[in-house]
């Protein structure tokens, strides 16, 4: 089979008719290995596009990688490929977000199986519903894997108990739900953003886990500002808010809406006192109006 005629010929088939629809947690949780024949090439990704298309080098490492693992032989684990990352979508199969070369070494090799992750993106239109059932005025932003997310269990609140453990693997930085506590009790709406690919519903009732309600979740931002552009959600993010505090490891930049107005703040605490850090900033900005 040569990958890039099949390629084309998948992309033809859904050109005009597939969309993205939402997938069940259940689905998500269970479902780990799908055949690759359910899964069909993303047209926006460089895999797809003729003028740039499969690499037959990395394809071919996938290849040797797959057919020594189908053979019951060992890997390193910084050698086993990671899941293929992908969205159910209509009207059937599954589109791939992340991992094109390693569903491409399973076609060529005929793999029975591939190993998946199911994830459910954020979508242009769920951006703008979130910003239109939100109910303030003023924002802030957080990235989940440089700020809200921690690793290290001496600087994170209390590991979840079961049977939400089952489901949420991540710790949140301690000092988290106390200063969304802060900032809700301020008249401040809360997003949350991430370039990784996790299911936004799932974050959202992560955060609801920690008693850290959130109003915005985006994930997976390079694959719905390639999908969808950003001029719309910009807008939208303009007219609703008078301006947004960007808060992150080190700073609060506050960012008026509709201009390229903005202050920037530095963080001087350390792990321990960080969130009440951020709250005396966050309240010396509103005073400032």
């Amino acid at each position: 089979m040569d990958i890039n005629d099949y390629v084309a010929e998948e992309i033809a088939k859904y050109q005009g008719i597939a969309f993205p629809v939402k997938s069940s947690l259940i689905r998500r949780f269970f479902v780990t290995k799908l055949k690759w024949q359910k899964m069909h090439p993303n047209p926006d990704d460089e895999f797809s596009m003729p003028e740039v298309g499969p690499s037959a080098r990395i394809i071919s490492n996938y290849e040797n990688k797959y057919r020594t693992m189908d053979k019951g032989k060992h890997l390193d684990d910084d050698e086993v490929p990671e899941p293929i990352i992908v969205e159910k979508m209509h009207p059937d199969g599954y589109m791939i977000i992340n991992g094109h070369h390693r569903w491409g070494a399973c076609v060529l090799i005929n793999r029975k199986h591939c190993e998946v992750k199911i994830v459910n993106l954020t979508q242009e239109y769920d951006v703008l519903k979130m910003i239109e059932n939100c109910k303030h005025t003023k924002r802030v932003s957080f990235d989940l894997d440089e700020v809200v997310f921690c690793k290290d269990e001496k600087n994170s609140e209390k590991k979840l108990g079961f049977p939400y453990s089952l489901f949420f693997k991540q710790r949140i930085r301690k000092g988290i739900p106390a200063l969304f506590y802060f900032l809700k009790k301020n008249g401040y709406d809360i997003w949350v953003y991430s370039s990784e690919y996790y299911s936004f519903d799932t974050i959202k009732r992560l955060m609801k886990c920690y008693h850290a309600d959130v109003d915005g979740v985006v994930t997976g931002m390079k694959v719905l500002a390639k999908r969808d552009g950003n001029s719309k959600l910009k807008k939208a993010v303009a007219e609703k808010y008078r301006y947004t505090l960007n808060i992150t490891d080190n700073s609060i930049i506050k960012i008026s809406g509709g201009s390229n107005d903005f202050i920037d703040r530095e963080i001087e605490s350390t792990n321990a006192s960080w969130s009440d850090e951020v709250m005396k900033i966050v309240k010396e900005l509103d005073e400032e109006g």
